[in-house]
């Protein structure tokens, strides 16, 4: 499959600070992918400067085989969805998907052609004439993807769109992002520090950390196998050990890792043939609709444990259990 984006050695700096460390990366043509990682790791720094909002001290940026390194952004056909929205407050919700079409003085029949469009396409029919401050944040949000497609970018760049948004809102519109993009076929870049928005929504992620990619890979090559501290710390809820404490809760000797991961579905009730084990009380459950979530005290050591609710047997707060972990599912972690 064709690169239809390439960073090629990236640096950034704000003054004494590099931001971006000898970046490098390949998007293929219409892939989703995601840049993910905790506040401050780079993440936005980095789709600024692929869309030309941020200049780069070191490197490269080509999209379409083409050089944009030094490209001004209104050349570089690339759309951009803001957490802030950015609307026109003084503007419809058309006339808002308008803004670029008009700006390009586009014939009036071109323009309402492609706005009706765009306007079914995110589900808006009948909101075209409400301004901004009629509409919900979802809504609102739908408006600025639309202002984004109608301009036909060569990629969609998406920083952080969902995050001021309330939870159900916010798994809605990341399920029709991920349609219209898979629709159009387009080349997509989506930053979060959401770990679960991440992982449903991408064909890779890569996961950033202090200016330097992490890990990437498929969604699901992430979570099973976390390549290192960080990225198991940082990825789901797993148990990360000390080799010690592994030894420890197991009763095994002291694995040769810099740390051990056990992921909290991966511990069950019921033994199997090569199980290693601990025994522990719970000290804390939280109902997470069909997931139950466990907090287990194995002398002194927090151990998170997870159950489907309709197919595990409930425990209790003080209940003592021995609980069981298939020895493959033990992973060593070296980095």
């Amino acid at each position: 499959m064709s690169q239809f984006i390439e960073i090629r050695h990236v640096v950034k700096r704000f003054g004494s600070n590099t931001v971006l460390k000898d970046i490098s990366l390949e998007v293929r043509k219409s892939e989703m992918v995601t840049l993910l990682g905790p506040s401050g790791c780079g993440k936005s720094t980095l789709l600024r400067a692929i869309a030309g909002l941020n200049d780069v001290d070191e490197g490269q940026v080509l999209i379409d085989g083409q050089d944009v390194t030094n490209v001004d952004v209104r050349k570089r056909r690339v759309g951009m969805v803001f957490q802030s929205y950015a609307l026109f407050p003084n503007m419809t919700a058309a006339q808002n998907v308008a803004f670029g079409l008009t700006i390009e003085k586009r014939p009036a029949a071109e323009i309402d052609r492609r706005v009706q469009e765009m306007i079914e396409l995110v589900g808006l029919n009948g909101k075209e004439n409400q301004r901004p401050c009629q509409l919900s944040g979802g809504q609102q949000q739908r408006v600025a993807l639309a202002r984004a497609l109608v301009m036909n970018p060569k990629v969609l760049l998406l920083d952080e769109p969902l995050s001021a948004l309330d939870a159900q809102i916010r798994q809605n519109l990341r399920v029709q992002i991920r349609d219209i993009q898979q629709k159009m076929q387009m080349t997509a870049i989506f930053v979060t520090h959401d770990q679960e928005e991440a992982m449903s929504i991408s064909d890779r992620v890569f996961v950033m950390h202090d200016g330097v990619i992490a890990q990437y890979g498929a969604p699901e090559e992430i979570y099973a196998n976390p390549s290192s501290e960080f990225v198991a710390r940082f990825i789901g809820h797993y148990n990360v050990l000390q080799p010690e404490t592994a030894a420890k809760v197991f009763h095994m000797e002291a694995p040769s890792c810099k740390v051990a991961a056990v992921r909290p579905e991966a511990i069950s009730l019921t033994p199997s043939s090569d199980a290693l084990s601990f025994h522990g009380t719970v000290r804390l459950l939280s109902m997470l609709g069909s997931i139950i979530r466990y907090q287990v005290d194995c002398e002194g050591q927090v151990m998170h444990f997870e159950a489907v609710n309709q197919n595990a047997r409930t425990l209790r707060i003080g209940d003592e259990e021995t609980f069981y972990l298939d020895r493959k599912d033990l992973l060593l972690i070296q980095s």
